[in-house]
């Protein structure tokens, strides 16, 4: 019964809301798949679904696999009912799906690990109740949700022994959005100290379907991969969101990375590299690879110039089960969430989520939020402030207790 109420508030939040940038993207990539097309070359498609704002827009920014499951569900949704309601909720499908799925692979997990029904319990509400995953991804229309099941899934089948699965679990998550590519480390650090093939192998893997689904669908679909190459570090030459750049925007009225401050967008290499250098090799279970893998995806975040809050989707699960399990301290959990919807509403993100339903409510108070434009980029930087600090509390937690190369040496000693 409780998941059915689940499945009903989503099916309810994602019918009816929407981001206005993101799902304009996803209801133009579907379309543009579904009859042949190439997604990555913008079009303006305004008379495609009568509605003027499809007509100056930029194309999808993700591999593949993304697009392809767009044009998918476009031939069976839109195609068939023309309903823009009703398309912008089949492209929520897989995402609700990915939740529910969440919510029951995180109460397994916890089982497994040792904890009491009562933890799990709560556990699994909470990936179903959660505003913050509620809106990031139903009402959103964020796929960060598949993204997170596919890696969190990649790293219990490498606890197991199933590297097969495992590699092309994890391949997948880093196709459909590169925001998974720190557990590569991670497991890089798995393999340390045994036998050298089985990581040849596992990487080898994982390099080859990668370039399968990044790249077949261009040859076999004759995409033109020219405007994608052109623009190859778009993610990388912006600063803003929740990252350590936010407050660019404020002062130079600009996303854009100014001059050599290009170099900062790269900051999260060195950052990984040093990371995974301290980490001791090997694991000790499953929740010792949570453990190094929330370390090394919140590295990331913390060094990007560009973060935004549906990437965060990523860590949740592995926050909640270490939090379940008192690896983590349970208020580091509630101040993510919280400070990300805080932070979300100064965005102007909830407002863009009217798109579908209220577009003339949304301009409205887009335009009200101008008004106000300097105060709300100032409290907006001023909340990703302890979101900096609580996530570099949270890299330190993670790799404290043993999971660093040096271990506590003077305790050894005076034992």
């Amino acid at each position: 019964m409780i998941v059915i109420i689940s499945l009903v508030l989503q099916l309810a939040l994602g019918l009816f809301l929407g981001h206005a940038y993101d799902m304009r993207i996803y209801l133009a990539t579907g379309y543009l798949v579904g009859t042949g097309q190439n997604p990555y070359i913008p079009q303006d498609l305004q008379a495609v679904f009568h509605n003027s704002s499809f007509q100056a827009m930029t194309s999808v920014g993700y591999p593949p696999p993304w697009p392809l499951l767009t044009g998918l569900i476009y031939l069976f949704s839109y195609r068939i009912i023309p309903n823009f309601f009703l398309y912008n909720l089949a492209l929520k499908l897989p995402i609700i799906a990915a939740n529910i799925c969440l919510a029951f692979l995180v109460a397994k997990i916890l089982n497994r690990l040792g904890a009491n029904e009562s933890v799990s319990h709560r556990a699994w509400l909470f990936m179903l109740f959660n505003p913050l995953i509620l809106y990031i991804s139903v009402a959103w229309g964020q796929f960060d949700s598949i993204v997170s099941l596919l890696a969190l899934l990649a790293l219990v089948f490498l606890i197991d022994g199933k590297t097969a699965a495992s590699t092309v679990l994890l391949a997948l998550a880093i196709s459909f959005k590169p925001t998974a590519l720190p557990l590569v480390p991670a497991v890089f650090v798995f393999f340390l100290g045994k036998p050298i093939h089985k990581m040849v192998q596992y990487f080898g893997i994982l390099s080859i379907v990668i370039v399968l689904v990044c790249v077949g669908p261009f040859v076999i679909f004759h995409w033109d991969p020219s405007f994608i190459l052109q623009h190859w570090n778009a993610q990388f030459s912006v600063g803003g969101g929740m990252s350590f750049m936010t407050f660019l925007e404020l002062l130079s009225n600009s996303y854009e990375l100014p001059g050599l401050l290009w170099l900062v967008g790269f900051l999260w290499v060195p950052a990984l590299l040093f990371v995974t250098f301290l980490l001791r090799p090997g694991s000790e279970g499953l929740t010792d690879l949570l453990k190094k893998s929330a370390a090394l995806v919140m590295v990331f975040f913390l060094f990007r110039t560009w973060l935004s809050e549906p990437n965060l989707m990523l860590i949740l699960p592995m926050l909640l089960i270490l939090t379940s399990l008192g690896e983590l301290d349970p208020r580091s959990l509630t101040a993510v969430w919280v400070l990300t919807l805080i932070y979300s509403f100064f965005n102007t993100s909830t407002f863009q989520l009217l798109f579908p339903s209220l577009p003339d409510l949304m301009n409205r108070l887009l335009q009200l939020s101008d008004v106000f434009r300097a105060a709300r980029l100032a409290i907006r930087t001023i909340t990703v402030i302890p979101w900096l600090f609580l996530g570099g509390w949270i890299v330190v937690s993670c790799l404290r207790n043993g999971q660093l190369r040096q271990k506590k040496i003077g305790a050894t000693v005076l034992s």
